[in-house]
């Protein structure tokens, strides 16, 4: 079957707007294909520095014919709702049939539509869907009301080898197309992809986009080898290069020894940033080396000797202020820079970053002294200090050079800084890791100050901003907060740090952050309400733990049905002006869903929940009929039959079982334990009649099967678990 090949040329297309580009292509031009009854075989899209590239292969040389019917009105219908049937169904009245329903007749509109040539209809559709095309950033060009992102040259388009015509933008398709801006001469004719990507070739241009990365990538690592260096991995800086060289060439530069003593940190985000340069590092001493790797689109004659010369000009002047914003940086200590952070605004309605940096001192010391709950009294004493010199210390390079001219570097040169004034090392090690873990592949803090600081900073954000009401929605997360939960929980989980929750950001809420919002926000146009804070931050919690568990295999209902263990969010209780929750402790929560899952796969985990959905359908309905609520005890007298005093009496051992078992903490003994109810209550429910006409004996039996829900909800609310 034909094949179809459409290449776009133009002046360079951003980088980072090549791959979606050609995805979109795709898209588009394989779903009106689809739309239009034109099936194929294969579809790939290809994206470089010039070209966008789809080729669709085993396409028909024309659509099918297709025959359709329209129902119309009734033949005794108005003259002018029978025209506008015709009109729509675009056929005369002769050409319809007259059907019966046994209702009546009416007008039937059998429409037979001859498939088209797929050229002809490639040739109508390609314009409009290339107008369609969706470009982060485009242009206009005179006299063309099409936007593009760059000024285009050419249309390569052809169908089983033959040029399908069209126009687009001002320009005319045809078979030809043009190779590398400098390394090649002339046009390229093409009218099949084998052709047109091996001519290609020859005219030094790698099509595929992942060949070009691979050539980069096999190239840098055999010249920094060459010279006794490694490549220092950078995905994202790969896969920006590939899309800068049509004809990748990798060339090895050198970085002057005056700028050797700058944190290698500030030397690569300025060579990656600024550049697109590799660094290479010595694996002898795992420090980074003097030679950068460049990659150029071209093939000089003298061996690229002048191009490596003229980037190492270009990079002599970046390296200059660099190293000039990290010397002057040095003049000032950290501790003086604190200060600054009062010109510096968060948020408008949180205040600025010195007062974010006064409540997140007060909190890491908080959680210091919790996670040094073991230590002896010196020790533990020593960790609050350190924390909350950390936390005082954390935004101050936010007032430096070097941060100001690379954002991404903030924390990292916290700690260098740190270094300089002699600060403790656990100290600068906290200012660098207190905004990690970033993403998921981050590395997680483990040293006891660095936790601390890394969780104050992210619960504080999280309070902030859930005190303003400024949550996230499904579409949008401006503060990153679904990432600071993550963070929280993965810093918790990891290392196993066990912190009650609900009293901690409770009092940080109550002390801290809801005076700094009223300082700064109208407080009748908020709801500045402690609790209501807690219990929203803890719902998001335990939302983003289900989704970080479900990654590890862990169900989202079994984390929900744990975290709501007994209690319902909206159902809290108060004692000293705190809000107190059950299970906010989340290494308890993660142990406890791990054994609920593994229950609920057993037999009688699953026969068991059964019957606790049956109880609770039973409850429910009975509880709305007599509007009232069955949450007592039942009488153990009123008990008639031997299924209903044998449920009692194992109800009654297994409630004090599971309740040592959880307190210990020992969640598979308890499941253990819950287990042993099957027996009892599947006897209950093949020889009991819950709503016996005896009112006394009905009561007293909704009564167990609540007492039955209540000794089950010491584990989990099972409500909360699908099946």
């Amino acid at each position: 079957m034909p094949d179809f090949l459409l290449e776009l040329l133009s002046e360079e297309i951003p980088a980072r707007m090549q791959v979606q580009a050609a995805k979109d292509l795709e898209r588009l031009v394989v779903g009106a294909l689809s739309d239009r009854g034109l099936l194929f075989e294969a579809a790939q899209g290809f994206s470089g520095p010039r070209r966008l590239t789809l080729a669709i292969t085993g396409l028909p040389v024309k659509q099918p014919d297709v025959s359709e019917e329209k129902k119309g009105p009734r033949v005794n219908a108005p003259e002018k709702a029978i025209e506008g049937f015709l009109r729509s169904a675009g056929v005369s009245l002769a050409q319809c049939e007259r059907r019966d329903d046994g209702k009546g007749e009416f007008y039937v509109a059998v429409i037979a539509r001859k498939g088209r040539p797929t050229a002809e209809v490639l040739a109508e559709i390609l314009p409009e869907l290339l107008a369609k095309l969706p470009w982060p950033k485009s242009m206009r060009f005179p006299g063309s009301p099409v936007r593009w992102v760059r000024p285009l040259h050419s249309i390569l388009a052809t169908f089983d080898g033959e040029v399908v015509p069209f126009e687009f933008a001002g320009v005319q398709s045809g078979s030809t197309t043009r190779g590398h801006r400098f390394l090649s001469q002339g046009e390229i004719f093409a009218r099949r992809f084998e052709d047109y990507e091996a001519a290609l070739k020859a005219g030094h241009v790698i099509l595929d986009p992942e060949e070009r990365r691979e050539i980069i990538l096999h190239d840098a690592k055999q010249k920094a080898f060459a010279l006794g260096l490694e490549l220092i991995a950078d995905e994202g800086l790969l896969n920006e290069v590939a899309g800068l060289a049509e004809w990748p060439v990798v060339l090895i530069g050198t970085i002057e020894d005056q700028f050797m003593d700058v944190p290698p940190e500030i030397l690569q985000t300025s060579m990656r940033t600024h550049q697109k340069y590799f660094s290479l590092r010595d694996p002898k001493t795992g420090k980074m080396a003097n030679r950068f790797a460049v990659v150029a689109n071209m093939i000089a004659e003298d061996g690229g000797k002048e191009i490596v010369a003229g980037n190492e000009r270009v990079l002599r002047a970046r390296l200059s202020d660099a190293k000039f914003f990290w010397d002057q940086d040095r003049k000032r200590t950290l501790e003086s820079r604190v200060d600054d952070l009062k010109k510096i605004v968060f948020h408008a309605k949180l205040g600025t970053q010195y007062e974010r940096v006064e409540r997140i001192e007060s909190l890491a010391g908080e959680i210091a002294e919790k996670i040094g709950a073991g230590l002896a009294e010196g020790e533990r004493e020593k960790l609050v200090g350190k924390a909350k010199r950390a936390a005082r210390l954390s935004k101050a390079d936010l007032t430096t050079g070097v941060v100001g001219e690379f954002p991404e570097l903030q924390g990292v040169m916290g700690r260098y800084y740190a270094l300089h004034n002699n600060e403790d090392a656990e100290v600068a090690d906290a200012i660098r890791d207190h905004y990690k873990p970033v993403g998921p592949s981050d590395a997680v803090p483990s040293a006891p100050v660095s936790m601390a600081v890394a969780l104050a900073d992210k619960l504080d954000q999280l309070a902030g901003f859930f005190a303003i009401d400024e949550k996230p929605t499904g579409s949008s997360d401006p503060y990153a907060l679904r990432r600071a939960a993550l963070g929280v929980i993965r810093i918790l989980v990891s290392n196993s740090v066990r912190l009650q929750l609900t009293n901690l950001i409770g009092a940080h809420v109550q002390k801290r952050v809801l005076p700094t919002v009223r300082g700064y926000a109208n407080p009748q146009a908020l709801e500045l309400d402690d609790e209501i804070v807690v219990l929203e931050m803890l719902a998001f919690l335990a939302d983003r733990l289900a989704v970080a568990l479900s990654t590890d295999g862990l169900r989202v209902d079994c984390v929900r049905a744990v975290f709501h263990n007994t209690k319902d969010l909206k159902e809290h209780e108060i004692a000293d002006g705190k809000v107190l929750y059950q299970n906010d402790d989340l290494v308890w929560m993660v142990a406890a869903t791990r054994a609920l899952q593994e229950f609920l796969k057993s037999e009688d985990g699953a026969n068991l929940l059964t019957a606790y959905k049956r109880a609770a359908n039973i409850l429910k309905a009975e509880e709305k009929k007599d509007k009232t609520s069955y949450d007592g005890a039942p009488d153990p007298d009123a008990l008639a039959q031997p299924e209903e005093k044998a449920l009692f009496a194992e109800l009654a051992v297994a409630s004090d079982l599971i309740k040592a078992e959880i307190e210990r903490e020992r969640f598979v003994e308890a499941m253990g334990v819950m287990a042993r109810l099957r027996g009892p209550v599947d006897a209950f429910f093949d020889k009991v009649t819950v709503n016996d006409k005896d009112a006394g004996l009905r009561r007293n039996r909704l009564l167990l099967l609540s007492r039955l829900r209540a000794v089950m909800h010491q584990v989990a609310d099972f409500s909360k678990v699908e099946g």
